[in-house]
């Protein structure tokens, strides 16, 4: 009887709290918003595959969750933890970004360089959201690593906290990339709300074909003009760039095919299935036997949200500031691409215009703002960095 109540102490169930159950409930619900709304799949299914294992309560000691790295002055790596250990090293983020960088086409930012005006307005969001997360007490870095959840760019969050705020990653990294699914819920009603409908319907002009010089000289120079600026934005935006240069130099096909496909693939689930597993219930709640969030990780869901949101809001008045000067007016719906979800904030502005208009194809000109954020949320996080380190 002895050994038999010290094999049921070493369950799970003996050791299941509130939170657990939680905590689980969430991934769960993860899971089911990425099958049958088919939000962000590739995401939010190892994500929320990630909580519910994560949750697992195991004895102490035991070498398997992502934080049992040493277990009595001696290292026991798990091999959860070595999955974890290279998103809190850093390491994940910008073999990401490459990835990005081999699969994006950056001739709409070529061909219309006023677009990058888009994207840098959509940071504005960065760092009003920085602000606020001051006034309600959070520290200067963890301010820092929140409000890049503004630019929806789950790599770049992970990559900011994992430095700066690396206790805040979890809660950053599912808010980061919850609201990254959530583009086509949260973008279209503050775009219809600042637009008028003659506005949506605005048509631009094909842009021009950029030529194939042009398509490699420009990675060259926006990661020497980017990391001069922002020399902390050297290992997300010098990747990214290397990826788009082996995509368009003509010369590296199989590189560029398995930096935005094998390896991108690869990076994407243990990233998201590490960044779950992280999640467990003791930090993220007000303590093991009280199933509610914490007042700290219910903030950062807020303020992500609320970056998020004025993220968009600064890209589409920006573009309507812009049509007060141009002769050649731009649909402002364009705008709220600027945020970096790569492409769906894009897309997004595609299906609201379409809406008014169904002939009118906003697609090839809101990725040049979409890759402009992308650009401009890493320099943001480099200059947090500058700051901060």
């Amino acid at each position: 009887m002895e050994i038999l109540g010290k094999v049921i102490s070493t369950t799970g169930f003996a050791n299941l709290t509130w939170g657990n159950v939680l905590m689980i409930v969430i991934g769960g619900i993860a899971i089911y918003v990425a099958i049958v709304k088919n939000y962000e799949p590739l995401l939010l299914l190892p994500i929320g595959f990630g909580v519910i294992v994560g949750n697992i309560p195991t004895i102490p000691g035991l070498p398997i969750g992502v934080y049992d790295s040493v277990a009595n002055g001696f290292p026991q790596n798990s091999v959860f933890s070595l999955f974890y250990w290279g998103v809190t090293s850093g390491i994940f983020p910008p073999l990401i970004f490459l990835g990005i960088g081999a699969l994006t086409d950056f001739s709409s930012l070529i061909s219309n360089p006023k677009s990058l005006l888009l994207g840098a307005a959509a940071q504005v969001g960065i760092f009003i959201t920085y602000i606020g997360a001051l006034l309600l007490g959070f520290s200067g870095k963890e301010a820092a690593s929140i409000g890049i959840i503004g630019g929806a760019d789950g790599p770049t969050s992970i990559f900011l906290s994992s430095i700066l705020a690396p206790h805040l990653l979890g809660p950053i990294a599912i808010a980061a990339y919850s609201y990254m699914a959530l583009v086509p819920l949260i973008q279209p009603p503050i775009m219809k709300l600042m637009t008028t409908d003659a506005e949506r319907r605005i048509r631009m002009k094909p842009p021009r074909k950029v030529s194939k010089t042009e398509k490699i000289l420009f990675p060259i120079i926006v990661v020497i003009i980017s990391s001069l600026i922002a020399p902390g934005s050297l290992s997300l935006v010098g990747m990214l760039m290397l990826g788009n240069l082996l995509k368009e130099c003509g010369v590296t096909d199989r590189l560029a095919k398995t930096a935005g496909n094998a390896l991108l693939d690869i990076c994407t689930i243990i990233l998201s299935f590490s960044v779950g597993a992280s999640t467990q219930a003791i930090r993220f709640v007000n303590g093991a036997n009280v199933g509610f969030l914490t007042s700290r990780s219910l903030g950062i869901f807020f303020l992500g949200f609320f970056s998020f949101a004025v993220a968009t809001f600064g890209g589409v008045l920006f573009a309507k500031i812009m049509n007060l000067f141009l002769k050649e007016k731009i649909n402002p719906l364009i705008g709220s691409a600027g945020v970096s979800a790569v492409p769906d904030s894009a897309r997004v502005s595609q299906i609201v215009a379409r809406q008014y208009d169904k002939d009118n194809y906003l697609l090839f000109h809101a990725m040049g703002p979409n890759v402009a954020g992308v650009i401009g949320s890493a320099i943001a996080a480099g200059v947090f960095l500058a700051i901060f380190r």
